[in-house]
């Protein structure tokens, strides 16, 4: 039981070094500097109180979405839709706080999250009714709705919300804003908002979900054998769509909190949020441990706010972090291909041990 825990962060410490060897190796190679480069990434994500707490509020949107695809692959299904439930999320907080300014500001504002955290869970719950019900792929379902998402919240943002001849909703009122005086002192001004401690606190209330709840245990069952799960008295179905509606629920808080706390407003899109995508590096890095997800993304969120400081002290591209980040997860993936082979010898001990007493003679 000691060797399992801890080869489960041996795993994930391995590929964050491997990445950045890898990453280093390229700099060197194109004429670069990796010390100074990895130097001016850590003053940029740790250097001072405003960094520190422009790494932490990076972070929030990074936990949630993370949360979210892990409790889908608990459940044993690819939600590769966090970026569509996150930018639904976003939309739903925001209107909510424009439309209904008139509330206290504590009930406005958790209203507003509570509608960014449905929009997202029921955005994602739709395609857990058409797993459960007709079988359909939730790869597919998932990245259809991410686009139908971006390009109904353009619509929806550009005739709706937008004065004429804007792309962008008007700022939410202050009072429905996630940011504070006491944390903005305490970090000198940065967009650090208390949005990110509600962000820490789910994912303990994650972790407790999976390890002492009962729908918890199910959700898991479920993901490691279905039929097992049916023949064991579960509902399935159900635990599909609530698996999927909970991955929406966590995808779309990120979303809102992120809308609430960091850009104020909402402005019409080219592309899809690439927190979506990031948030399932995440999860994968700490195999979808929620209290891991926490150290996860410090180190993605580092990685991306630090990496912004490369080319302003070298002539060093950005995209040089998108590659270090990309081999930590490439030596994470590794991982799954060592446990398979593993499984495989294991299935096979007496064929493996014929070949050893064969090589012996």
């Amino acid at each position: 039981m000691k060797l399992k825990v801890k080869s489960s962060w041996v795993v994930p410490l391995v590929a964050i070094l491997a990445g950045f060897i890898v990453g280093a190796i390229i700099m060197l190679i194109f004429g670069y500097d990796p010390i100074q480069n990895y130097s001016s990434l850590f003053d940029g994500a740790f250097g001072g109180v405003y960094s520190i707490g422009e790494t932490l509020r990076n972070m929030t949107p990074l936990i949630l979405t993370a949360l979210g695809f892990a409790v889908a692959s608990k459940a044993g299904f690819f939600n590769i839709g966090g970026s569509g439930q996150y930018l639904m999320g976003w939309f739903g907080a925001i209107v909510v706080a424009l439309k209904f300014s008139f509330l206290p500001g504590w009930l406005l504002i958790i209203v507003s999250i509570l509608a960014g955290a449905l929009f997202g869970g029921i955005w994602s719950a739709i395609a857990g009714v058409l797993r459960a019900y007709f079988g359909t792929s939730e790869v597919i379902t998932t990245i259809m709705l991410n686009y139908i998402s971006l390009y109904f919240v353009n619509f929806a943002v550009k005739d709706w919300l937008a004065g004429k001849g804007s792309d962008s909703s008007p700022n939410i009122a202050a009072k429905a804003s996630l940011r504070g005086d006491f944390l903005e002192n305490l970090t000198a001004n940065s967009t650090l908002h208390w949005g990110f401690l509600i962000a820490i606190i789910i994912c303990f209330i994650i972790w407790f979900y999976f390890n002492r709840m009962k729908s918890g245990f199910e959700l898991r069952s479920v993901g490691i054998n279905e039929d097992a799960a049916r023949y064991a008295g579960m509902n399935v179905k159900k635990t599909i769509i609530m698996s999927m509606l909970i991955s929406g629920l966590l995808a779309g808080l990120g979303g809102a909190l992120d809308g609430l706390g960091n850009f104020q407003n909402i402005s019409v899109s080219n592309a899809l949020p690439q927190v979506g995508y990031d948030g399932m590096a995440v999860a994968l890095l700490v195999n979808y441990n929620p209290i891991g997800v926490i150290f996860s993304s410090l180190l993605f969120s580092a990685l991306q706010i630090g990496g912004m400081s490369i080319s302003v002290y070298s002539d060093t591209p950005t995209e040089i972090v998108s590659i270090v980040t990309a081999s930590i997860i490439f030596f994470v993936a590794i991982k799954y291909v060592i446990e398979l082979l593993t499984k495989r010898r294991k299935k096979n001990p007496q064929k493996t041990a014929v070949k050893n007493e064969g090589a012996g003679e």
